[in-house]
């Protein structure tokens, strides 16, 4: 029995780790999806959706893009729900744009009624990827306030306000600035402790 079990180990290592026949390299990903910009940029979106869908299982940033596509009807019929399910997958691969733009969708009522409860880990975890417009977004929320889910609180909006604007949203900066942090150099400030891993 022994003398069995190594060969069938063998075939199942083997199995586990080789290369499937279609899989692509890094490189003819990175083409696929260059050139998927290059026909989203000169307007021919059915081309650029159709180029992306067949990366959807192996780029990040082409789910994103599809999700963006269904979500403006670009090169496909207009789909919101469709692009929150793909905009749900990059965002929990931890993709930021992702996270920002289903959030966005929830902020602004395009799959039901506005739902702050659902888009705010969305908006957290995205403002801890960096992303500009989710600092910003957020920073709003702590300047206001937007009780139960988010306290007013300036020192969190001021942080997140100059993390934006260190990303050049000048909007941010007059923000940030307006609330007594000027944003001097660009310098980025650190977000708070709760903001700095994504939930």
């Amino acid at each position: 029995m022994p003398q069995m079990l190594f060969p069938l180990l063998i075939v199942v290592f083997c199995a586990l780790f080789a290369m499937p026949a279609g899989a692509r390299s890094s490189e003819e990903i990175a083409a696929a999806f260059n050139s998927g910009i290059a026909a989203y940029d000169a307007g021919d979106y059915e081309k650029a959706f159709k180029t992306w869908w067949e990366l959807r299982y192996e780029d990040l940033a082409a789910m994103r893009n599809l999700g963006t596509m269904l979500r403006k009807g670009q090169g496909t019929e207009k789909d919101p729900q469709k692009a929150a399910e793909i905009y749900q997958r990059a965002a929990e691969a931890g993709l930021p744009t992702a996270q920002a733009d289903l959030a966005d969708m929830y902020l602004k009522g395009e799959l039901g009624a506005p739902d702050l409860a659902r888009a705010l880990p969305l908006l957290e975890a995205a403002a801890a990827g960096n992303h500009p417009v989710a600092q910003y977004q957020l920073g709003q929320f702590y300047e206001t306030g937007a009780p139960p889910l988010v306290p007013q609180n300036l020192e969190i909006a001021r942080q997140l306000y100059a993390a934006a604007a260190s990303h050049g949203m000048p909007e941010a900066a007059a923000r940030s600035a307006y609330l007594g942090q000027p944003v001097a150099g660009g310098a980025a400030l650190s977000p708070p402790p709760s903001l700095r891993a994504a939930p």
